[in-house]
């Protein structure tokens, strides 16, 4: 793995759009591609994921010990999310040369929303015992795109193009999915920050029951990375499983064109949409 200080940057270029615009170094404005898919006046939180991916860069790269590498990030989602202007405030837990432990906090109206933590590890030419990773998925430009918008509402959905390996069924997809638009306006953001961004789709592409008749949001999203991503295609292998007791779990070997890349996982709380 390259070290992280050589990893290209992807140059925001406004006329595209964006999910954010940026006001300070450390507040950001949601644009109405950023709109929910539970609530079109609420944040969908997979931009906003990325986002936080993009404020954890920034305050590693400004430290000490920039050669580390991103291998978990771990989001809990305190509340509702505005579609509203929000603050992000990083800080290093654990500083270390070989491993680092970073925390972000985004508030909305003062409010915390999301508490994230960030490992970064010290990085070193593994490739002689690399392994065991599993095969690649077919390349997204031999699959057609799926409107996933006639399952889900909102303007971050509207904004994706999702193609999955075969027709989507309950409880189990594979997809790429991958995004025309700029995660930051007018602003260098990593491929890593704009792969993450496209991760908390997962929930989405393999719904077991339909989102008008049963809500099952997830409250927390943790990603392990072992190795780093590349390219602008994000790879979801998704497979959601409902407990008996109002918890569901949706698991996702996350891959890039060359093959997977890790995991994620997200806890789902299952409740039947309230009548009107």
């Amino acid at each position: 793995m390259t070290r992280r200080e050589r990893q290209p940057l992807s140059v925001s270029t406004g006329p595209r759009g964006s999910y954010f615009e940026a006001i300070d170094d450390h507040r950001y404005k949601p644009t109405p591609h950023a709109g929910g898919a539970w609530d079109p006046d609420e944040q969908h939180f997979s931009p906003l994921g990325g986002l936080v991916v993009h404020a954890l860069d920034r305050h590693h790269a400004a430290g000490p010990n920039r050669g580390l590498a991103l291998a978990r990030v771990s989001y809990d989602i305190l509340g509702r999310l505005a579609l509203d202007e929000c603050t992000i405030e990083v800080e290093t837990i654990r500083p270390g040369r070989t491993i680092e432990l970073l925390e972000a906090v985004v508030r909305i109206a003062d409010r915390p929303v999301v508490r994230a933590r960030a490992w970064f590890l010290a990085t070193a030419d593994t490739s002689a015992v690399a392994g065991d990773a599993g095969d690649p998925l077919p390349h997204p430009d031999s699959l057609a795109t799926w409107p996933m918008s006639e399952v889900w509402p909102g303007g971050y959905i509207a904004s994706l193009d999702v193609r999955p390996l075969a027709p989507p069924r309950p409880g189990r997809t594979t997809a790429w999915v991958s995004t025309p638009l700029d995660l930051v306006a007018d602003t260098p953001v990593s491929p890593l920050a704009s792969y993450l961004a496209l991760v908390d789709t997962a929930n989405g592409i393999a719904v077991r029951q339909s989102p008008t008749e049963w809500m099952f949001p997830n409250v927390d999203l943790t990603v392990h990375l072992h190795r780093r991503p590349q390219g602008t295609w994000t790879g979801l292998d998704t497979t959601v499983t409902f407990g008996p007791m109002g918890q569901g779990l949706t698991s996702t070997v996350l891959h890039d064109v060359d093959g997977p890349v890790g995991r994620a996982e997200q806890i789902l709380t299952v409740r039947p949409v309230p009548l009107a």
